[in-house]
């Protein structure tokens, strides 16, 4: 039986893609593997699809002064010895990786063992743990065409992202059941990401009596920012991280306001649903977000507001104009080539197994 196995953890955007390329893999009958960080977001949600789970020890590499860089480059190191002797007892026939800092020893180790690694990088630039992945990975899938050019031309595969599939097929009627709503104003969804977005949810909810005038929000505003003080407010709801009932939250709503993160804002595009993108500010992240959400301004798929430009007046009026000219959005994405990313990465991981 053919073995693989996937790594990727930190944020839910580094293991979702590797959950959308798992039942395909089942379907052709490999065995599969999962490694990751002890305590990381991916445990969770992978031990509840019953995929063995492995943990190994992670730092970050920061470009950035912080006292635990002195201490983490030792966890990368214990991480990358816990790597290699986990590939030794499991004997995969290769690697995958979505990306973030705990994949670097996963993927490093790989090499040294002699099994190839193929790794996906969701961003318009590589971000550092890819980087420095990159050398001893056999492929590099790429979402942007404009990422293949910054990339080895023999490792570097334009595949788009893999989407999970349930989403596209969720239930309006059950979407609007399940958080109380009706159908008599459109839905308003609010998507900080897994670990929230701490200034988009100040933002939002400054402004919320004058959006529920006109809209039902949904907020999925991230671990531990429940504003319990709005727990009773008619026609909003909010909750930490959605999972069974995304597809129909997603199939309920009109409209959405996301982070620009790649898989999130794959997913949208896929869903067709007119967005408005608030990146991570450039002070306080690499700037891929901002690339990301420019890539998607620029082919019509979404309106774009950065934090340092975002008022109540503003924000207000932009969620109007947006839900105003929706249709416009919806036509442009639907027009919008889609990959089919699952068949593509599931033949280059075939190629590379076949070709031992």
């Amino acid at each position: 039986m053919k073995h693989i196995v996937l790594t990727g953890g930190g944020t839910a955007g580094h293991v979702t893609p590797n959950i959308a390329l798992i039942p395909a893999l089942q379907e052709a009958g490999y065995q599969i593997s999962y490694i990751g960080s002890y305590e990381g977001i991916e445990r969770k949600l992978i031990e509840e699809l019953g995929i063995p789970y492995y943990g190994i020890s992670s730092g970050k590499l920061r470009r950035y002064f912080d006292p635990k860089n002195f201490s983490d480059p030792f966890r990368v190191l214990k991480g990358f010895h816990e790597a290699k002797k986990l590939l030794k007892e499991l004997k995969p026939d290769i690697v995958f990786s979505k990306g973030g800092f705990v994949t670097v020893p996963v993927v490093i180790a790989a090499k040294r063992c002699k099994i190839p690694a193929i790794i996906h990088e969701s961003d318009m630039t590589p971000g550092l743990a890819n980087k420095l992945c990159i050398p001893s990975a056999v492929k590099v899938c790429c979402n942007f065409p404009e990422t293949v050019n910054n990339l080895p031309a023999d490792k570097a595969v334009l595949t788009g992202t893999p989407i999970r599939q349930e989403l596209l097929s969720g239930n309006k009627e059950a979407g609007l059941k399940f958080c109380g709503f009706t159908s008599d104003k459109p839905v308003l969804m609010i998507i900080g990401g897994s670990l929230g977005a701490a200034s988009v949810n100040e933002h939002v909810r400054k402004i919320l009596p004058e959006l529920l005038k006109d809209f039902q929000v949904v907020h999925l505003c991230g671990k531990g920012k429940v504003d319990e003080k709005l727990s009773d407010t008619k026609g909003y709801v909010q909750y930490e991280y959605i999972k069974q009932e995304l597809p129909d939250l997603f199939a309920m709503a009109d409209v959405v306001i996301s982070r620009a993160g790649a898989n999130a804002i794959c997913e949208l595009s896929a869903l067709h649903k007119p967005n408005l993108l608030i990146p991570l500010s450039a002070n306080a992240s690499r700037g891929d977000q901002i690339l990301n959400a420019r890539s998607f301004e620029k082919q019509g798929f979404s309106m774009v507001l950065e934090e340092e430009e975002i008022t109540d007046e503003k924000l207000l009026d932009t969620i109007h104009q947006l839900y105003k000219n929706r249709h416009t959005f919806e036509e442009a994405m639907a027009g919008g080539k889609q990959m089919d990313s699952i068949h593509h990465i599931f033949s280059l991981i075939e190629e590379c197994v076949l070709s031992r």
